[in-house]
């Protein structure tokens, strides 16, 4: 039987993409987004799966700088899910917003509930915790004036009351998870492929006038659409990045061959991350 890991415990996100797209596999939390992605690379688990970017924070930095500077994994698949933050109390909670001292939630879900947080409980300390998941564990263990953010499936796995349905502050709220796997024929999800898309990893020779332009009119010319280009550190130094780039195809044998030789012949080093399937889902 296939084995997965994800980014724990019960209650997050990430197992709320898990279960909506794989079956019965036999699925394991890890407390964090290395030790999950340590898992694979280990081949301790088949398949790592954890969150990418989401709509309103943008990207989930620890993972990409993982998966460039620590642990080379392929991305296989793609999840993209609907988020809905919600404020969880315990059952004997007063009731009474201005008497929450303390919330605790990710820092992305935290930020995308800023508006709520500060217009409903600016006096409450802000916590952030590894996961949703692992907030609502321990509102529920704590009990009292504390809360979480997080889902619905936080909310029943740890036994708490929604209090405040959907308080994130833009209602398009989705977050993409990548699917890592040494092998991509061992990756089955139970929905159809909403598209293809494949990213590049690229750095360039050094900090020059239109360097960046020359990159991206490689793909221009050829009339290639980019859904996102991300600069990181390369953590080599100030000025030093490299660049995350998204192409909405799957990688083929004339265009990106293309591509790769025109960025290299510059000086570039080009780095496939992955061409894979993207997967909408409904939750």
């Amino acid at each position: 039987m296939v084995k997965i890991g994800y980014l724990g415990p019960r209650g997050t996100f990430t197992k709320l993409a898990v279960d909506t797209a794989f079956n019965g596999e036999n699925k394991q939390s890890f407390s964090t987004i290395p030790e999950c992605i340590d898992a694979v690379s280990d081949q301790q688990m088949d398949i790592g799966v954890v969150p990418l970017e989401n709509a309103i924070e943008g990207t989930v930095q620890l993972t990409v700088d993982y998966l460039v500077h620590q642990v080379r994994l392929p991305i296989a698949a793609e999840i993209v899910v609907p988020i809905q933050q919600h404020l969880l109390v315990a059952p004997d909670f007063s009731g009474d917003l201005s008497s929450v001292s303390d919330v605790y939630s990710h820092s992305h879900a935290i930020a995308q509930c800023h508006q709520f947080l500060h217009t409903a409980m600016p006096n409450a300390n802000l916590h952030f915790t590894s996961s949703t998941g692992k907030a609502a564990e321990i509102v529920s263990a704590s009990g009292g004036d504390i809360a979480a953010i997080g889902n619905k499936l936080a909310a029943s796995e740890y036994g708490l009351t929604i209090h405040h349905e959907n308080i994130h502050d833009y209602p398009n709220n989705h977050t993409r998870f990548a699917v890592l796997a040494n092998d991509k024929e061992q990756v089955h999800i139970k929905h159809e492929v909403e598209t293809e898309k494949t990213s590049l990893l690229i750095t360039l020779p050094s900090d020059y006038a239109g360097a960046l332009y020359q990159v991206l009119a490689a793909f221009a010319w050829r009339k290639m659409n980019l859904s996102k280009i991300e600069s990181r550190p390369m953590k080599t130094g100030l000025g030093n990045y490299f660049f995350i780039v998204d192409v909405n195809e799957p990688y083929d044998d004339v265009l990106f061959p293309g591509v790769i030789a025109e960025l290299e012949a510059l000086g570039c080093n080009v780095t496939i991350l992955g061409t894979y399937p993207v997967y909408q889902m409904d939750i």
